[in-house]
């Protein structure tokens, strides 16, 4: 193992809410470390859109440069690796990686993003992100006037049908199995003539996630260009068990305006704590972070009473 290093800010992932923060770090010559396990879950996706000055570039060349223009900043290190476990040791965290090294810094951020858990549906993940597709903002303008599908059921299935109706007339709703949804609702995909299958689906036809046709059973298949769905989502990995950190009803990291956790020092930033995922929103929340921890970094290092900034 080798020996102890102490920085002012660790960074547990490395993608755009943990380059974002570590930029803004840099910036204020605090030592920031970037813990990276190089597994975005947007690895599929071929393009980015609703990011200004990004629109329809690659995730991973929007995350490349962005590494670029960060590591410039002597002050940030890069660390290719995967945190497998931290603690809290006094006024410090103290972070194992999977290599075996430790390191400790007075504040941790986690922008370790989500994990999708697929529905066991052959094929839809290898279509996820291509033609599969969770975000109408992100992904819609794209597959507008073509045959679209949207899998839900209940109430996520009337929110995307609202959406997916504007981008094309010929939508179809999949609701896996019997629908739960209600009259009103019904009667909403009737006048915006919307199909409705109940029958469970048994797997995507695709050609290198791309979409052909979805298989039905006890009907014939359908005919689809791109299926809009959402999928159950988890915490990566066990920081947050580890860290006893607060989470949200829908599993998220729960955090205040200023990024802060409910553990004093720890921040999260990104997919992992904010409900919309989009890169855009991740770059903002971790500019967030990482400013609140330089403030902290500061105000701890330089206490000033109320009797002093009360003195003309």
């Amino acid at each position: 193992m080798s020996d102890q290093r102490l920085y002012d800010v660790i960074i547990v992932g490395g993608s755009y809410a943990g380059l974002s923060a570590a930029l803004a770090l840099g910036r204020s010559h605090l030592r920031t470390l970037i813990i990276d396990s190089g597994n975005p879950c947007n690895t599929q996706t071929p393009h980015s859109h609703n990011f200004l000055t990004q629109d329809g570039n690659a995730p991973s060349g929007i995350s490349a440069l962005a590494k670029s223009q960060v590591m410039r900043y002597p002050a940030i290190e890069w660390v290719s690796d995967e945190a497998l476990s931290a603690r809290k040791d006094h006024d410090e965290f103290v972070v194992t990686t999977k290599k075996g090294d430790t390191f400790l810094a007075s504040k941790l951020l986690l922008a370790t993003g989500l994990k999708d858990l697929f529905p066991p549906i052959p094929g839809l993940k290898e279509c996820w992100g291509i033609s599969v597709l969770h975000c109408p903002y992100c992904h819609g303008y794209e597959v507008s006037g073509q045959k679209l599908g949207v899998m839900a059921n209940g109430e996520m299935a009337i929110h995307f049908v609202k959406l997916i109706t504007n981008l094309s007339k010929e939508v179809v709703l999949l609701t896996n199995g019997p629908s739960s949804l209600p009259e009103e609702a019904l009667r909403l995909l009737k006048h915006y003539k919307v199909t409705l299958i109940q029958e469970p689906i048994t797997g995507i036809i695709h050609c290198d996630g791309q979409i052909q046709s979805v298989n039905f059973a006890g009907r014939e298949s359908l005919p689809l260009n791109a299926l809009f769905t959402r999928v159950p989502l988890a915490q990566q990995g066990e920081l947050t068990k580890e860290l006893a950190c607060q989470l949200t009803d829908a599993g998220l990291i729960a955090t205040d305006e200023m990024a802060r956790t409910n553990i004093h020092g720890l921040y999260a930033a990104g997919d992992c704590c904010v409900p919309q995922r989009s890169i855009s929103l991740a770059v903002a929340s971790g500019t967030r972070a990482g400013t609140a921890m330089n403030m902290e970094l500061f105000d701890e290092a330089m206490p000033v009473s109320d009797a002093v900034l009360s003195k003309p």
